[in-house]
């Protein structure tokens, strides 16, 4: 009865066909999802590499697959960058034993950009997916370029090839599968209150 209920990070087909009827039934219920959720599977654990260890953990093929259908259909509302930055003795243990999650925030934008070049979502609702919408769910005016709005932009150059590796990540946590992936798309400038407070070069 008005009441309103968020989920985070789902990481399996089911959860967002429970999503999609509790939406369908007119509930108001809203979803975000995890970026690496929707690249890799169960499979790039490996030999249980630790720079897997998420919670909740990596799914099947088949669970990414639902995720990346709950984006594209809307039944998904937002996604999030999930960053765990850890130190490297946090995940030198073994696979159970170490730390979980993902040091992400740099990969976030270039994970999502993937989405639109392999088809699942068109680039203005993606946009929309990492911006305003996320800003809708936390009751916060933000995330748009209307006027009176305040200047918190994210300048990205859509083509840029860079390689994530120990040189040019800039979080203290190193703790990412994605090391050594090939990445096109990359945020070159970020401003917070119309200040410039980040510049790639």
């Amino acid at each position: 009865i008005g009441v309103k209920a968020h989920f985070c990070r789902l990481s399996t087909a089911r959860a967002v066909q429970m999503i999609a009827r509790a939406q369908y039934s007119g509930l108001q219920v809203t979803a975000d999802v995890s970026a690496h959720q929707l690249h890799l599977t169960d499979m790039d654990v490996g030999y249980f590499n630790s720079d897997c260890h998420v919670s909740p953990p990596l799914r099947s093929l088949r669970d990414r697959e639902g995720l990346r259908a709950g984006l594209s259909k809307g039944t998904i509302s937002a996604i999030c960058s999930d960053h765990q930055p850890h130190e490297a003795d946090a995940k030198l243990a073994p696979f159970a034993a170490t730390e979980p999650g993902i040091s992400s925030l740099e990969t976030l934008l270039a994970l999502s950009l993937r989405l639109v070049n392999e088809g699942i979502i068109e680039l203005s609702p993606l946009i929309a997916s990492l911006t305003h919408k996320p800003a809708q769910l936390l009751g916060i005016e933000a995330g748009t370029l209307s006027p009176g709005s305040l200047a918190d932009v994210c300048i990205y150059d859509p083509e840029r090839e860079w390689h994530l590796d120990n040189d040019t990540i800039r979080s203290q946590g190193h703790n990412t599968p994605m090391m050594h992936w090939q990445f096109t798309g990359q945020v070159t400038h970020t401003l917070l209150h119309g200040k410039v407070i980040f510049q790639l070069d």
